[in-house]
């Protein structure tokens, strides 16, 4: 899939936890999970901006498209 999910890096510069994202944010471990391990086929913008809000970061700081194609990444 050419979107790659930063999640695990955004909350590593927070330095929070799983658990306490998804306590802050009102989502549960596991869809937290599907998320942050580029498993999950698509994202409300009020989740996205509710992890924004938590970890203080613009979604592209989270989202990140790359073309496999071209073998680039464009942020």
């Amino acid at each position: 899939m050419p979107i790659i999910v930063n999640l695990d890096v955004m909350m590593a510069r927070r330095k929070m936890s799983l658990n306490e994202l998804s306590e802050k944010v009102g989502l549960t471990l596991s869809n937290l999970s599907i998320l942050k391990t580029g498993k999950a086929k698509a994202i409300r913008f009020n989740t996205l901006e509710a992890i924004c809000k938590v970890l203080n970061c613009q979604p592209g700081d989270i989202l990140e498209y790359a073309d496999n194609e071209a073998n680039t990444t464009v942020r």
